[in-house]
């Protein structure tokens, strides 16, 4: 009965506003449940596009009374929200990515050496490539070697990423290849060797720096296998109710790459690039300058403090609960990175910069400040923040530092982060809630392919501290729980702002763009456990349906 009273009030308000003139829109959507995720979270029902922009938002009433489209959508009560944004992926490499053999899930080394036999008889490519292996979800949580990989693959190369990229495990063909040996060091990383029969050997395990010493040996992809793998990552965000990402630490003939299929429009996802800080593109962009269109950004440095906690090259201030003797270390020498700062800090560009240990948020925080003195407007994020020292929460609002956190890497470390680093120390890590109460907003990301890209998985995360399994009961260091409405506005408006976007995205309102999903759940109010399940029904950029 309620559905047929609605149908009927609809039919009259539309009959209604044929009588009167009208201004003439794209697309009417009605008898919505939109949140706008503007300044009061507000509520409406309806809302009109014009030219790939919100024309007018608020009741189904004003709307047909003002307004008049040759698209009119009913949606029945549906939910809308702004297009979703990921604050920190790699979305270039994700789909690069795709091409590989997936090792995540997997819950034994032998299982990964099992799916890279399999994908080895269909891949043509001359290197093995796979990612997404974990140790801590293995029976035997130490570093795999490489021997395994040197009995299957004599004359073949392979390489295979842990979970986080700061790891991976080279067979012996790989490193001959790279010209590594026993001998060889470099700072900010490992090439972990063990003594047999009196002998240096290579294990083959990589760690952080190490690792490229052997993946910029790996010939780069045509263009037209770079092409087709981006049309497939850019499907799959739709598919999940992405349509803007901040991609983390790129060169400038990626960006060049990603800029010209944007140009072409053959690439319709909205991208925040983060420039990788090497010396070619800090001569380059410092000189030239940030580039800033409609749909793409390049105004930021992507630099590196540390490591990841996983593989214990996260720089701690105390040592490893589970190794007494390390407590990882700095990518780069403190000077190098004051010097990178003072760069940038001259410029107009965002740094934002990787810090997962205590040590090296403390010391990035105190840098930050440093450079920048009483400058409150440079939005300078740190990228992960994930383990806090008690006494540094409150620098975060000394130049308004923005926390880009991933809510699902506490659910993923959660069943071993205590080994690593105790229990004291977790209760300041993964503190999306003591962030925002210091910072005042947090930038929420995925870190894909770290993690998987759908964003309901962070939402949900960020508000129950459970995995899927609603695993642990209460949540893990519950203390730090936010709310429905933070953890949306995290993958929309404050998401935005912390790429500059803020006029153009992460809210529906009058002059933004029209980038909106309908979901088949009311996020706001359904069960807390339906919301990683969330449904994407269609995904709209710029007013025009992606998916």
């Amino acid at each position: 009965m309620r559905n047929i009273i609605s149908i009927i009030c609809s039919l009259l308000i539309i009959a209604l506003a044929g009588c009167k003139s009208h201004t003439q829109v794209d697309m009417i959507l009605y008898n919505a449940t939109i949140y706008s995720v503007d300044s009061a979270f507000s509520k409406h029902a309806a809302m009109a596009v014009k030219d790939g922009k919100i024309a007018a938002i608020g009741t189904t009433a004003k709307i047909f009374e003002l307004y008049d489209a040759p698209e009119k959508i009913d949606l029945q009560g549906k939910t809308v929200l702004p297009g979703l944004y990921d604050a920190h992926t790699h979305f270039y490499y994700y789909a690069l990515g795709l091409r590989e053999v997936d090792l995540t899930g997997t819950r034994s080394f032998n299982e990964v050496i099992q799916r890279v036999q399999e994908f080895s008889t269909t891949s043509k490519s001359l290197w093995i490539k796979g990612r997404g292996w974990d140790q801590n979800d293995w029976k035997v949580k130490d570093f795999p070697t490489k021997d395994s990989l040197d009995k299957l693959f004599p004359d073949r190369p392979v390489l295979l990423s842990r979970v986080d990229g700061h790891a991976a495990l080279a067979n012996q063909k790989a490193l001959d290849l790279a010209g590594i040996t026993a001998a060889n060091k470099i700072e900010g990383g490992v090439f972990e060797i063990i003594t047999k029969n009196g002998k240096q050997t290579l294990t083959g395990m990589l760690i952080d720096n190490a690792v490229n010493e052997v993946s910029k040996h790996i010939p780069d992809p045509s263009v037209s296998e770079r092409f087709d793998a981006l049309m497939t990552a850019q499907k799959n965000c739709f598919e999940v109710g992405l349509t803007s990402v901040a991609d983390a630490g790129l060169s400038k003939k990626i960006v060049e790459f990603l800029d010209s299929l944007q140009t072409s429009g053959k690439l319709k996802m909205k991208l925040h690039l983060m420039l990788s800080a090497d010396q070619d593109n800090l001569k380059h962009y410092l000189k030239s300058g940030p580039i800033i269109k409609e749909n793409l950004s390049v105004r930021a440095f992507k630099v590196y403090a540390d490591g990841a906690l996983g593989s214990r090259g996260a720089c701690l201030l105390k040592p490893y609960q589970d190794k007494k003797n390390e407590a990882g270390f700095l990518l780069s020498h403190p000077d190098s990175l004051r010097a990178v700062a003072q760069k940038i800090a001259r410029s107009q560009f965002q740094m934002n910069t990787h810090c997962i240990g205590d040590s090296a948020n403390r010391f990035i925080l105190d840098l930050y400040h440093q450079v920048l003195g009483n400058d409150r407007h440079r939005r300078w994020r740190i990228e992960h923040a994930q383990v806090i020292d008690e006494s540094d929460f409150k620098k975060f609002a000394l130049n308004k530092i923005i926390p880009s956190v991933q809510p699902t890497h506490a659910t993923s470390d959660m069943y071993w982060v205590y080994d690593r680093i105790g229990k004291e120390r977790t209760k300041n890590a993964y503190a999306l809630k003591k962030l925002i109460e210091h910072a005042g907003m947090i930038a929420g990301g995925s870190d894909f392919p770290v993690e998987g890209i759908n964003p309901f998985r962070g939402i949900y995360a960020a508000v129950t501290r459970q995995d899927l399994r609603r695993i642990p009961a209460g949540g893990f260091e519950s203390q730090n729980k936010i709310s429905r409405e933070q953890a949306i506005r995290a993958f929309t408006s404050w998401a935005a702002y912390a790429g500059f976007e803020e006029k153009m995205r992460g809210s529906l309102e009058v002059g933004k763009a029209a980038d909106f999903i309908i979901i088949d759940k009311d996020i706001m109010n359904c069960n807390e456990y339906d919301i990683p399940y969330i449904k994407v029904l269609k995904t709209f950029s710029d007013g025009k349906q992606v998916f």
